[in-house]
């Protein structure tokens, strides 16, 4: 059996034609594969406006400077999530603060999100960045409900669940990310997640003043638009200080092509995900379900007791699993900050039990089979 990755990129023909296609064109940034990427998102996630950057972490980073986030300021986030989610907010040079997660979605617990909140004064609070994990949605309704009661921000971090949504009140489907609920939302096109373009992102908003911000500062804060003077077709100005986090043509036009299989693949991925529940069930502990989500599955966890023995076991057998993630409050940079006053023993307990297996659309039966194998011979001894 060849080494299997816990997951991996999904590169067909049609992709590296809608690449080789944007190499001959005339434009390889800044040109229409980008629009052309950025309309396709939107009108796919259901929001109506997307700003397409060069990562995911550029995006994050826009999306608090867009919310007008200012050192000292205070935002909630989840300590079981990539520490990009949470340096975002250092880097507008304010505090980050963690709610313990749910011990069975694994996602930001709304219930210990609120004890924070309400443990503190009106307005001590700017903001939440809850992640939808794994690909398993968040009940943003619920998160908005508790976020326009203190007057809060939402930044929903989605970038492992394009394609997820969960159910509201009203029995709508609501997608991650289209805005119905947080003020943005972000996705990441790492070569893992679900759509490939090596690197790159997208943030997405019902807002058109966010919207207009978010352009401004992906590109050095200049326009040429609505401008007091105008020299002539060169002419541009720069209206506030802005940064270089634009994605390329080359890029996009993997994205346009890799976005288009995007529903194919999450279908594949909770096929895999079915197939490991089914081999676990009552054996093995794994990610919950809530009713009326739909998991677009970036990962498949479980929790064992002996998680090193388990990772090594499965490297001896070249099946390559993961874990996702250390806590960030534990991360060296984190605890110079220092956060032991903090509960977050739902997030420890889960760190010391979790581990990724294989998750990815060309996966195939006999490499999951051999992966399922392999994890119940360890687990039963």
């Amino acid at each position: 059996m060849k080494a299997i990755p816990y997951g991996r990129q999904h590169i067909e023909q049609d992709d590296i034609d809608a690449v080789v296609a944007a190499l001959k064109s005339d434009f390889l940034t800044q040109g229409p594969k980008v629009q052309e990427f950025e309309d396709a998102f939107a009108n796919y996630i259901g929001a109506n406006y997307a700003v397409a950057v060069n990562n995911a972490t550029s995006g994050l980073h826009l999306a608090v400077l867009a919310l007008d986030l200012k050192p000292g300021d205070r935002v909630i986030t989840t300590p079981i999530t990539f520490a990009a989610s949470a340096n975002c907010i250092r880097y507008a040079g304010a505090e980050v603060w963690f709610a313990d997660i749910d011990p069975d979605t694994y996602l930001l617990s709304l219930e210990k999100t609120r004890e924070l909140i309400e443990s503190y004064p009106k307005g001590f609070f700017k903001g939440i960045i809850p992640v939808d994990f794994a690909g398993l949605p968040l009940n943003m309704e619920a998160f908005r409900d508790l976020a326009e009661a203190h007057g809060l921000w939402i930044i929903e971090d989605a970038c492992h669940a394009p394609g997820a949504y969960f159910t509201d009140s009203k029995d709508q489907k609501q997608r991650c990310g289209n805005g119905v609920y947080a003020d943005m939302g972000i996705f990441s096109f790492h070569p893992v997640k679900h759509i490939a373009c090596g690197e790159g992102g997208m943030l997405t908003t019902n807002s058109e003043a966010l919207y207009k911000k978010l352009a401004s500062l992906r590109t050095h804060g200049i326009t040429k638009e609505n401008m007091a003077e105008n020299h002539g077709g060169w002419f541009y100005e720069m209206q506030e200080l802005g940064y270089n986090y634009r994605l390329t043509d080359i890029q996009s036009a993997l994205g346009i092509s890799q976005l288009a299989k995007n529903d194919a693949g999450v279908k594949r991925r909770i096929d895999i995900a079915e197939a490991y529940k089914n081999a676990f069930r009552g054996k093995i502990k794994y990610q919950s379900l809530p009713n009326g989500s739909y998991n677009a599955h970036h990962l498949f966890i479980i929790e064992v007791d002996d998680r090193k023995g388990l990772y090594d076991f499965l490297k001896a057998q070249q099946i390559f699993a993961q874990i996702h993630y250390i806590p960030v409050h534990t991360l060296p940079y984190y605890k110079k900050i220092g956060y032991e006053s903090a509960d977050l023993s739902n997030s420890e307990t889960y760190y010391s039990k979790c581990i990724s297996l294989p998750m990815y659309p060309s996966l195939t039966d006999d490499e999951q089979r051999f992966v399922i194998e392999k994890v119940l011979t360890f687990v039963n001894g």
